[in-house]
C-alpha cells in the first residue's frame, strides 16, 4: 500500500505527462489510427441535389470538392486555436475573393487577439463569414474496402460558422466537409490521424472512402476490386481559376465528342480546363462551349419527342417513352471528353440524361452563369455526371482515377456492402 508521500511524489509526473499531451500536435492524438482507410455513407439531398456525410456527431456535412476547411455551427463552449499555431496559418493560406472583399484582405486579422479566425465558405451561395478555428472530433468506420470494420473517432481542426452560412445547403446539414487541396481538408486530416494515404474516393451518390483502396462492390457473380479498373489523368493546380476556392481539382481536355464526332469549339487547339465539383448538380459549360455542344447533341438526337417548354434549368427535354434504353441507361449518343494525356471521360445515357418526372428526361447539362465565366474553367463536371462512377482523387500521385459508368460492369455505387464485417 503506497504512502501519502508516494502518492504526492507521483503527482508532478502525472502533471508533466498531461502537459506534454496538451502540446502534442493535433494529428498525434488519433483514436484508432491503425492504418485503415475510413468509409462513410453518402446521402443525396432530393431538393438541392447535393451530397452529405454524417461525420459530425451524427449530423450531416455537405461535400465540397473545392472546400479547404471542415466547418459547422458550434455551441458556445467550443475550444479555440491560437493565432500563431500552424493550423491557423493553414486555415488562412487562401481566402476566397468574396471573403477578401467582405473582410478587407487575404487572411483578415487572424493573427491578432487570443484566438484564430477562419473564413468558412459556402460554395453554393459564394458567401463566407468569419468564425473561430476550433478542435473537434469526427467519426467514420475503418474499412477493408469491402465492408465497414469498426467505428473510428478522430480529432480534427474545423471552423465554426454562423447559422446564416448554411443557406442553400441540404436540409439538416450543419456545415461543410471540405475536400479541397488543403492540409485542413477532411481527407488530409484523415491521412494525418490514421496513417493512410492522402487520397479519397467518391462513389456518388452512396459512398466515400478516405485513405486508399481496395474498393469492392457487390456484383452478380463476383466481387472484383474496382480500383483495378480505373483510367487515370493528371491533376492540375489552377488556383487562379477557382472562382471562390483555391483548392479545387482540375484536369485538362483536348476536345469533346458527341457520338464520336468532334464538337467545333473555340479553343483553337489550346487545352480546355475542366473542374470537378460536388457543389454543382449538373455539368456546367462556358457559353462558348455550351452552344456548339448542345447544337451537336440536338442535331444527332433526332428521334425522341421533345417536351416544350423544357423543364428548367435544362434546354432539351424529351418524352421518356420515346427513348430506348440499354444497360448504360437511355440509348442515346455517347459523349467523350478527350483528356490531354490520352484518357477519356465517357458519358453514357445514365449520366447524360436525368429523369425529372415520370414522363420526362432532360439533357443534364447547363450553361454556365455569367458571373462564373471569368473564372476560367470551360467545363465544370457536376455531381450527376460523377454518379455511379468511382472517382479517386490522389494527391500523393497528383492524379485522378475514374472507372466510367459502373452500369457497364453490372453494378452501381449503391452496391457497397455496409454490413459490418464479422
Amino acid at each position: 500500500m503506497s504512502s501519502p508521500q508516494a502518492k504526492s511524489k507521483g503527482k508532478p509526473l502525472l502533471l508533466v505527462v498531461i502537459s506534454f499531451l496538451a502540446v502534442l500536435p493535433w494529428h498525434t492524438l488519433a483514436s484508432g489510427g491503425g492504418g485503415k482507410p475510413l468509409v462513410t455513407a453518402v446521402t443525396k439531398d432530393g431538393a438541392t441535389k447535393l451530397y452529405t456525410i454524417a461525420v459530425k456527431d451524427g449530423h450531416p456535412l455537405a461535400l465540397d470538392l473545392s472546400g479547404e476547411l471542415v466547418w459547422s455551427t458550434c455551441d458556445a463552449s467550443h475550444s479555440t486555436v491560437l493565432p500563431y499555431e500552424r493550423e491557423c496559418v493553414e486555415a488562412n493560406r487562401y481566402t476566397p475573393p468574396s471573403c477578401w472583399m467582405q473582410y478587407g484582405g487575404a487572411g483578415g486579422d487572424y493573427r491578432y487577439g487570443n484566438k484564430c479566425t477562419a473564413h468558412p465558405y459556402n460554395g453554393v451561395t459564394g458567401r463566407c463569414a468569419p468564425g473561430d478555428l476550433t478542435r473537434t472530433a469526427l467519426a467514420a468506420d475503418a474499412t477493408n474496402g469491402s465492408n465497414p470494420l469498426y467505428p473510428v473517432t478522430f480529432p480534427a481542426v474545423a471552423s465554426c460558422a454562423p447559422g446564416s452560412l448554411l443557406a442553400s445547403l441540404p436540409a439538416g446539414a450543419v456545415g461543410v466537409a471540405g475536400l479541397g487541396r488543403s492540409d485542413l481538408a477532411l481527407h488530409a486530416q484523415v491521412a494525418a490521424t490514421q496513417n493512410v494515404a492522402k487520397k479519397f474516393a467518391l462513389c456518388l451518390p452512396s459512398v466515400a472512402v478516405f485513405g486508399g483502396g481496395p474498393f469492392v462492390l457487390i456484383f452478380p457473380y463476383s466481387r472484383p476490386d474496382i480500383m483495378q479498373k480505373l483510367s487515370y489523368t493528371a491533376l492540375r493546380r489552377s488556383p487562379e481559376l477557382a472562382g471562390g476556392n483555391g483548392g479545387g481539382y482540375y484536369i485538362t481536355a483536348k476536345s469533346i465528342e458527341v457520338n464520336h464526332h468532334q464538337v467545333p469549339l473555340p479553343n483553337h487547339g489550346a487545352p480546355l480546363v475542366v473542374q470537378l465539383s460536388s457543389m454543382v448538380p449538373y455539368t456546367e459549360l462556358r457559353p462558348d462551349v455550351y452552344g456548339p455542344f448542345v447544337k451537336a447533341w440536338d442535331e444527332i438526337l433526332q428521334w425522341p419527342k421533345k417536351v416544350a417548354p423544357p423543364v428548367a434549368p435544362f434546354e432539351l427535354c424529351y418524352e421518356s417513352r420515346t427513348i430506348g434504353s440499354n444497360r448504360l441507361g437511355y440509348a442515346v449518343p455517347d459523349i467523350n471528353i478527350n483528356l490531354e494525356d490520352g484518357a477519356a471521360w465517357y458519358i453514357f445515357g445514365g449520366n447524360s440524361l436525368v429523369q425529372v418526372d415520370d414522363a420526362t428526361a432532360c439533357f443534364a447539362f447547363v450553361e454556365m452563369r455569367p458571373e462564373k465565366v471569368g473564372y476560367g474553367p470551360a467545363v465544370v463536371i457536376g455531381g450527376h455526371q460523377m454518379e455511379h462512377n468511382l472517382v479517386v482523387f490522389d494527391e500523393e500521385k497528383q492524379q485522378l482515377g475514374f472507372s466510367g459508368l459502373l452500369f457497364g460492369l453490372q453494378t452501381t455505387c449503391s452496391n457497397f456492402n455496409f454490413t459490418v464485417a464479422a
